[in-house]
């Protein structure tokens, strides 16, 4: 299976980069004022962790609908920190998942959150080889 994305720089008048993706959908990124960019849109970075929260939450809920657990809400913030030399890599991040629903066990909750970590979220897989992974469950009662 391949994917591809290709890279766009806005020119030189600053560092945004538009990211054209295989599914053919758009993302912008730019850098911070004192690297050359103006502050338009997230860093390379933030995306890359954007997207591993997203890809472990997508597993959370695609889990427990498949479990037929009656989850209404999800969300997970992550917490990383950086290397202070380059390449600046993630050391640590930490996702912490709020899952709301009813009547969910705290078991199923917990064991999809290990299954996304442990198996499927390919996304957090990569970034284990660098960084120290954690994650905490806070669940609430639709």
């Amino acid at each position: 299976m391949s994917m591809e994305c290709t890279i766009d720089w806005g020119g030189p008048e600053g560092m945004l980069f538009v990211a054209r993706t295989g599914s053919g959908h758009v993302a912008t990124m730019d850098g911070a004022p004192d690297g050359g960019g103006h502050n338009l849109a997230p860093r390379p970075m933030e995306m890359l962790l954007a997207g591993t929260g997203g890809c472990a939450a997508y597993d959370v809920v695609l889990i427990l609908k498949r479990g037929r657990h009656a989850i209404s809400d999800c969300q997970v913030k992550l917490t990383a920190e950086r290397a202070e030399t380059d390449p600046k890599v993630f050391t640590k991040i930490h996702f912490a998942f709020q899952v709301t629903g009813k009547n969910l066990p705290a078991a199923a909750v917990e064991r999809a959150v290990q299954l996304s970590h442990d198996k499927y979220c390919s996304a957090s897989a990569m970034l284990a080889k660098t960084a120290d992974i954690t994650h905490s469950v806070t669940i609430i009662e639709a």
